[in-house]
């Protein structure tokens, strides 16, 4: 029997990290941001590595969906799949979602506008994908009849074995002690983005305490913010503590 685990993150956040905390458990493998190229695609957004990207992963959203909801390529009994909500475009499926087991990871918007404008040069509400994240934490909950956990990842950073354990046994699995470090490096599971986005968590060997943020906030910010700000509060009144 496969256990699928799916990890609904915004961008910059730490999803990534999330990711290599599951991949360093023995008994699981990982598939990072399966819709990511269905969604650079539809969008036609010029995100760094475009053109890499779409020549590198499978494009078609319904056979992504299919595999989501498969067993894991290697045959581990855990199948850890990090997904950004924003990929999940209007029209791409969800009914596949009701044989996995889900995890909402979220982030206050000015501090997520701040590093994703620092990194791509502006930022749209769509861009941190807190509404679409809402509307699928509602279509998890509704599939399975379970309120799946929402986890703000400072919390993880500041008490990662606690957190753990706690998202561990709010999706019922076991807690690993391999998840609280792993080797620095590369992955081959990691997606062909990487270069451009990857860098700081290739150095790490585990959750770092927070931090404060070195990036500004100019002005122009402040819309989209706003706009975010709802959905993060909604989902923040529901997190694990």
């Amino acid at each position: 029997m496969t256990i699928r685990i799916c990890l609904w993150s915004g961008p910059r956040n730490i999803s990534t990290a999330t990711m290599r905390s599951w991949e360093n458990r023995p008994d699981c493998e990982v598939w990072d941001e399966p819709f990511y190229g269905p969604y650079l695609l539809q969008t036609g957004l010029d995100h760094p590595g475009r053109d890499h990207i779409l020549q590198s992963v499978p494009l078609d959203a319904l056979t992504i969906a299919s595999e989501c909801a498969g067993d894991a390529p290697g045959g581990s009994p855990l199948f850890f799949q990090k997904h950004m909500a924003q990929h999940m475009l209007p029209g791409f499926r969800r009914d596949w979602m009701a044989v996995c087991r889900h995890i909402f990871l979220i982030r206050d918007p000015a501090e997520v506008a701040a590093s994703f404008n620092a990194a791509a040069g502006g930022v749209t509400a769509d861009d941190l994908g807190m509404a679409v994240q809402r509307e699928l934490y509602d279509v998890a909950c509704a599939l399975s009849g379970y309120a799946w956990p929402v986890v703000e990842g400072i919390d993880v950073l500041r008490d990662p074995e606690g957190m753990l354990r706690r998202i561990c046994a709010a999706v019922d699995v076991p807690f690993d002690e391999h998840m609280l470090s792993w080797p620095a490096g590369k992955r081959d599971s990691d997606g062909p983005w990487a270069p451009w986005w990857y860098g700081r968590v290739e150095t790490s060997t585990g959750f770092e305490p927070p931090r404060t943020s070195p990036h500004d906030f100019p002005d122009s910010l402040e819309p989209v913010v706003a706009e975010c700000r709802p959905h993060f509060e909604a989902m923040r009144d529901m997190k694990l503590t």
